[in-house]
């Protein structure tokens, strides 16, 4: 299995260190030498500090990774479980980032044109799915990286803004 498993990976989400510009790569040694070839050229280099410290990073304890986790797991779980909650909208369990994508179609409104309502009417901002492609049409994307306040009162305001359509 090692022989055919590539590991990409960057530092931003899991060690909160977003802007750094800092990731790595654990694959075979002649695909990596391919890959060095490839990267030396395309991405400019990281500067020695963030070198340092994500390798610090790495080696040091996990436990507020683990909390941080954690804290995201919670949001998630009811953000998910909110969305649901609200007539016309069906979200999925997201499997990774931070992002909720409820599928908003039955509201019968495009999804740039809801985000951008949402947006002036509740001073809730959210993607539009169609900001992903055409296929997101009908989706809309919601960070749940804010305090759960927070979240728990954007999701009101979206409650609010769908009973009233």
């Amino acid at each position: 299995m090692q022989k055919r498993t590539i590991i990409v990976d960057g530092f931003s989400k899991t060690y909160a260190m977003t802007g750094w510009r800092l990731g790595y790569g654990i694959m075979p040694e002649a695909l990596a030498r391919s890959v060095e070839l490839l990267i030396t050229h395309s991405v400019g280099c990281t500067a020695h500090f963030t070198q340092v410290a994500g390798v610090e990073a790495l080696r040091g304890p996990q436990t507020e990774v683990e909390a941080l986790v954690e804290t995201f797991r919670r949001r998630r779980d009811r953000v998910v479980s909110r969305l649901n909650e609200i007539p016309g909208l069906h979200c999925r369990e997201p499997q990774g980032a931070f992002y909720a994508f409820p599928n908003v179609r039955e509201l019968g409104i495009p999804s740039d044109a809801l985000a951008e309502r949402l947006l002036m009417e509740t001073g809730v901002a959210l993607l539009p799915g169609t900001a992903f492609g055409a296929n997101g049409e009908g989706y809309l994307r919601l960070s749940y990286a804010n305090s759960m306040e927070n979240l728990e009162r954007a999701l009101a305001r979206i409650d609010d803004f769908v009973r009233g359509l």
